[in-house]
């Protein structure tokens, strides 16, 4: 393979991944694949060629934001606050639904991209619950699930237009941070 050849599978290579990075920003991670080739300037052999599973593109996109979004878990959980650590996670949830949604898609669905990362992150909001919980900072009878379902109900808002969709998102969180949140105790 000559110089050329190699310069040109790379720019079609960082080409569709930057297609791929809006298209699914647009349309989330079931856009189809022949719209990302179609962003990126090629045909969808090429594209293939490049990344032969949905999953190996999903994965090649997000990586850096997955790792990202890891480390602000472990942050969350050491964070010795348990509700501003829990509240914190909730919020920077919704925030990806407004910015980045494809991320939020590949932790919370089902899909093949990122299983280890999921269960780690199921396991961490297990934690978060507990820990807010103990602390007495949770509504009686709430629990992870409660808490699962207040993210679902953000993820759900995914079609919202911008910028209405981003007030209506935040509006939201902070609903689901009310109900979670114990009453305060009179003094």
């Amino acid at each position: 393979m000559s110089q050329n050849q190699r310069s040109d599978a790379r720019s079609n290579r960082e080409r569709v991944l930057a297609a791929a990075r809006e298209t699914f920003a647009d349309a989330g991670l079931d856009a189809p694949m022949r719209e990302i080739a179609r962003r990126a300037g090629i045909g969808v052999a090429t594209l293939y060629r490049h990344f032969p599973s949905r999953t190996e593109l999903i994965t090649a996109v997000l990586a850096e934001r997955v790792e990202a979004c890891n480390q602000q878990v472990r942050a969350a959980l050491d964070d010795p606050d348990p509700w501003r650590a829990l509240a914190g996670t909730i919020l920077t949830f919704a925030d990806r639904q407004i910015h980045d949604r494809a991320l939020n898609e590949a932790l919370l669905g089902s899909g093949d991209a990122f299983p280890k990362e999921r269960q780690e992150h199921s396991e961490a909001l297990n934690i978060l619950v507990s820990r807010a919980r103990s602390a007495g900072v949770l509504r009686e009878g709430v629990d992870a699930d409660d808490v699962r379902a207040g993210l679902l109900a953000l993820a759900s808002l995914h079609r919202l237009p911008a910028p209405g969709g981003a007030r209506i998102i935040g509006k939201l969180a902070a609903l689901v941070l009310a109900g979670l949140r114990a009453p305060a105790v009179p003094a």
